[in-house]
């Protein structure tokens, strides 16, 4: 059975493949396809964290009351990965290897445990406090992250 939230799980699985990519490709110093791969990367994070913010996480603050909960919480993650983001390009320019695997170990960290909380607890709560909406929601979460992630989203 397919839930509001099933296009979003997907995409983490295709963004943390942009991830490793970009990261291989630094790991290699193969600066001029890690140029490619990172903004890549960045740009499937950006409309990743976009959709949470601008559809389901309000969504989900209409229809339960709560705004200083888990929304918030992703929120200020989304923030900190946002700050990671820049160091990471920063690593880039300069290509430096040893900083940009730096970043690139917390940001990872950080990540798993995001998406855990996610898609353990926030995901399935919206699943529930939407499910009046799903049918409204689901189609724009789909045309939000079919247009960077296309075959699984």
């Amino acid at each position: 059975m397919s839930t509001l939230t099933e296009p979003l799980r997907h995409h983490h699985k295709h963004c943390d493949e942009r991830f490793v990519a970009a990261e291989a490709a630094v790991i290699d110093k193969n600066w001029t396809v890690a140029a490619q791969l990172l903004p890549d990367f960045l740009t499937e994070m950006e409309a990743h964290f976009r959709t949470e913010e601008e559809i389901l996480f309000p969504a989900f603050e209409a229809a339960t009351g709560m705004t200083m909960g888990p929304t918030r919480m992703m929120r200020l993650e989304h923030a900190q990965m946002r700050e990671l983001f820049g160091q990471m390009n920063a690593a880039l320019t300069n290509r430096d290897a040893r900083d940009f695997a730096g970043v690139a170990e917390t940001l990872l960290v950080l990540m798993q445990q995001h998406n855990m909380k996610e898609e353990n607890i926030l995901y399935p709560m919206c699943d529930r406090g939407l499910d009046s909406q799903s049918g409204e929601l689901e189609p724009v979460l789909h045309e939000r992250l079919g247009a960077t992630c296309p075959t699984t989203c």
